[in-house]
């Protein structure tokens, strides 16, 4: 079979599981199979390691990006459509929200037979005024029209997809992400010291980008309950977004500017991860946390808002506890006991990195990525089971 011209749309090369997914992939798939390409936004902390990478053809678009801009938005879809059309590509496989609506939309008007699109995550959610939150359902029910596969991280966004109409059941595919698990193995004794941790502190920590759907209000909440109870305790946010100054400010205003640690975006999050205790999410919405997945392979007990997928990688008790969303009281209930006792988070660290050492695999993401591609290519008409 001659090699296939393989397009993946991305709003923006910035950290986060899509992201991370998408740049694994390319790493990976076979180049003697795919001419791979990638369209995306002309800023991101990642865009020059996807520029560094050999076999690839990357667009940095100056009209996407994340906000509603019907005029930059209007340029995209216009550029991506000349782009599909130039490159004359085979395949389109969009990630996050609003690539996938506007990247969906210009591949088909271009003639592109085989769609895909990958939900971290879907575009809707509960706490969007209900007209915004209809809108977005009647995109995402449009755009699956002319999806191929609508591939998902987990069986929740499946669900809630199909609950609204969005697509067949049959157009669905599970896969789930593949991460390189050796690196969270190690711990790095001088970490602590380079972030002004005693080695005797306790830490409460997290990975988020500073926008509203990750809810760092209610993280500084809960840091103030564990410090009224657990002074001692410190408080670790990889990080960074344009929620930063308000997040500053809350800090001072709850008075933990002397336990809070914020390090900016990391590139080392292996290492800043072996300085925790126990990790914290208190997202209001997700796909699947591909941090809480990071957290479990560095063997930290994970405590986490029941959201999205997550409830499908946790066990409750055993590798990490799961709070209802906004409850910061009950998460403080989750929280606590493995603070107070060494034994029960090693123990249950241990067994969550047992639970995610033999899932969650780079060679299988990879592997069931190129067999979905190449079956797409050898049928004439139909879709098939995953």
């Amino acid at each position: 079979m001659p090699k296939a011209n393989l397009l993946y749309i991305l709003t923006k090369l910035e950290l986060g599981g899509a992201q991370t997914q998408l740049l694994t992939l390319l790493k990976n798939l076979d180049k003697t199979r795919f001419n791979l390409f990638l369209f995306t936004a002309k800023k991101g902390l990642l865009v020059n390691e996807a520029n560094s990478l050999s076999g690839l053809t990357l667009h940095r678009s100056g009209f996407l990006e994340r906000s509603i801009d019907p005029l930059k938005d209007l340029l995209a879809f216009i550029e991506m459509f000349r782009f599909i059309k130039k490159h004359k590509i085979d395949i389109v496989h969009t990630h996050s929200s609003k690539a996938g609506i506007i990247g969906r939309w210009a591949a088909a008007l271009a003639g592109v037979k085989i769609i895909f699109h990958t939900v971290h995550g879907w575009s809707f959610n509960d706490f969007q005024p209900a007209i915004i939150k209809w809108v977005f359902i009647g995109l995402e029910r449009f755009s699956a029209r002319f999806t191929k596969k609508i591939i998902v991280v987990s069986e929740h966004d499946k669900k809630r997809g199909l609950a609204f109409a969005i697509g067949r059941e049959e157009q669905y595919c599970l896969l789930r992400y593949g991460i390189d698990k050796s690196p969270f193995e190690v711990k790095d004794p001088l970490v602590r010291k380079e972030l002004g941790i005693g080695a005797d502190d306790l830490v409460v920590g997290t990975i988020s980008c500073f926008k509203p759907q990750k809810a760092l209000g209610n993280f500084l909440k809960l840091a103030a309950l564990i410090h009224a109870t657990l002074p001692q305790t410190k408080f670790l946010v990889i990080g960074d977004g344009v929620l930063r100054r308000k997040i500053e400010k809350s800090i001072s205003v709850y008075g933990l500017g002397a336990v809070f640690i914020l390090t900016g975006w990391r590139r080392d999050i292996p290492r800043v991860l072996s300085a925790m205790d126990v990790f914290v999410l208190t997202s209001l919405w997700e796909g699947l946390p591909i941090s809480a997945i990071e957290a479990m392979a560095a063997a930290l007990p994970v405590v986490v808002t029941h959201t999205g997928g997550v409830g499908e990688i946790i066990e409750e008790g055993k590798t990490g506890a799961l709070a209802p969303c906004q409850d910061m009281t009950s998460m403080l209930q989750k929280v606590l006991p493995l603070l107070r006792d060494e034994g029960l988070r090693k123990q249950m660290g241990q067994n969550a990195r047992i639970s995610v050492k033999n899932r969650f695999n780079i060679e299988d993401m990879v592997r069931e990525s190129e067999l979905l591609y190449v079956r797409s290519l050898q049928e004439d008409s139909g879709a098939y089971a995953c």
